[in-house]
């Protein structure tokens, strides 16, 4: 006889199903595993075992066999302990056979029994939603699993809770969701001295989701703006924050099974391989790039960064998702983030600078900028010279808007193209918008239409510099309430892809 548990196997944030068959039968005492098993799962048997004895359960001397069906699918990680587990109870006769194929297990155990919670639990559980099953799982993995309402959470703290659960002895209540938090920051775009045309900047990018680059001396304040970015973002909608989550799930992210609806801002450090930027490494993890999905990756000294890590963001920039090729795996995860870069205008930050500058100027602001390269700085779309602030400014106190300000605009601006792409399914924002859905959402009027016209033919501005600058204007006129792009938007847009002189 067979007896059957169900699992999955992590591919991207995609959770497919395995079914594990264990089969007790006479012949020389055994115990395998068999179906493309890595390491940790194979290294199972031997958990599971020791864990058994704890529970004064004894295996018989007879060859225990078990599948991970399919076969040639690979396997990877200790969360097949509970699953296998639990199919050679059922095989044993301990727990009913109908009662182990109605849930879906996942959970790594301690020799001494104890469930130890594993990466995956939100996935697992929209994967077991789908089929119609049930969750079980570790204690602390619960409240995260919880959120998907159509699946029943089991989360046990051992593996004699599980026994005595569907044995009817001790009957678990199911799994409540984690607490949603909102983030509270103590930061405020008013605490920003000056850089007035660096905030508007700021501003547009966050309300239509553009890719904004910063250009400025050290201590201008550029890693001081990007900061307070997330203060004036919106909050997450209720499916964003399931589908960040199920990202940030795989990575091992989500604290007591909270679900944050503040987006997700990624600043990783410029000596960052492209592993851990692009996603990779063993099984095919996530990189920054899909863990700000939805949210702010802010790359620091830009220029700094490896070339093939700054090239290989360029395509998931366009797509907004990124596909990890490996040998034994081919994984796609969703990264629609916005990317806020920042850099010095050369090598010892002083380009505009007399007395400070060093001897080869301008060519070392050529040679520093030169970094990046065409194509990909031709997909930011908005780019700002961030001059130095004067030091009499700094004991001046704070003004200007607050972030709560400005995040009531941008909101409102969201709203608004919310309600403009509720029929699109891969448009959300205005940075989404292509093709005839643009040139309907976007057209200027006349006098708009004949500076762009002037400014594409001065400046050779490619079809997609072409296009972005639509998008921004768009964005602006959102923020203005206006109904049409005028030239005022458009103005507005073209100068912050063209006027800063850092980038002439």
């Amino acid at each position: 006889m067979v007896s059957r548990a169900y699992t999955v196997a992590f591919q991207g944030v995609e959770a497919r199903m395995v079914e594990v068959q264990c089969a007790v039968t006479p012949g020389l005492p055994a115990f395998s595993i068999v179906g493309l098993p890595d390491k940790a799962v194979s290294e199972a048997r031997d958990r599971v075992r020791t864990a058994l004895n704890a529970m004064a359960i004894a295996l018989p001397s007879k060859r225990i066999t078990v599948n991970l069906s399919p076969a040639n699918l690979p396997k990877e990680g200790s969360h097949f302990d509970l699953p296998i587990a639990v199919a050679l109870l059922a095989a044993l006769g301990i727990l009913p056979d109908d009662v182990t194929q109605s849930v879906v297990a996942l959970g790594e155990l301690s020799l001494d029994g104890t469930l130890i919670p594993v990466v995956g639990a939100l996935p697992a559980a929209m994967t077991a939603a789908a089929q119609g099953r049930g969750l079980l799982c570790p204690y602390g993995s619960g409240a995260e699993a919880a959120w998907v309402g159509d699946a029943e959470v089991i989360a046990a703290r051992s593996l004699g809770d599980v026994v005595r659960h569907y044995t009817g002895q001790t009957p678990l209540a199911p799994a409540t969701p984690g607490e949603v938090t909102l983030d509270a920051s103590d930061r405020d775009l008013r605490e920003v001295k000056g850089q007035e045309r660096a905030k508007r900047a700021l501003e547009i990018a966050a309300a239509g989701r553009h890719h904004l680059m910063l250009v400025g001396p050290p201590g201008s304040g550029k890693s001081m703006l990007a900061a307070r970015l997330p203060t004036i973002l919106p909050p997450l909608s209720a499916g964003e924050a399931l589908e960040t989550s199920m990202i940030h799930s795989l990575a091992g992210l989500l604290d007591e099974g909270g679900i944050s609806r503040m987006r997700p801002f990624r600043e990783p450090h410029h000596t960052a391989s492209m592993a851990a930027i692009i996603g990779g490494g063993r099984m095919a993890r996530p990189g920054e790039v899909s863990l700000a999905h939805n949210g702010v990756l802010f790359m620091d000294e830009f220029p700094e960064f490896t070339r093939t890590v700054l090239e290989t963001l360029r395509q998931p920039i366009e797509t907004g998702e990124v596909m990890i090729a490996r040998a034994n795996a081919h994984v796609k995860y969703p990264c629609k983030f916005m990317l806020v870069a920042a850099a010095n205008p050369c090598k010892c930050g002083y380009l505009s600078d007399p007395a400070r500058a060093c001897a080869r100027v301008p060519d070392c602001g050529d040679d520093y900028l030169g970094r990046i390269s065409g194509p990909l700085m031709d997909r930011f779309d908005l780019r700002v010279d961030v001059p130095p602030v004067a030091y009499t400014d700094l004991d001046l106190p704070a003004n200007g808007e607050t972030s709560a300000i400005v995040a009531a605009r941008v909101a409102k601006a969201r709203d608004v193209q919310t309600n403009r792409f509720q029929e699109q399914a891969n448009m959300h924002v205005n940075a989404d918008a292509q093709g005839d859905i643009l040139e309907e959402i976007a057209t200027p009027d006349a006098e708009a239409r004949a500076l762009l016209t002037k400014v594409a033919e001065r400046f050779h501005l490619s079809a997609r510099g072409y296009h972005r600058i639509l998008r921004v204007g768009r964005t602006i006129a959102d923020l203005d309430g206006s109904a049409n792009v005028r030239r005022p938007h458009i103005a507005e847009a073209v100068s912050f892809r063209l006027a800063a002189p850092v980038f002439a």
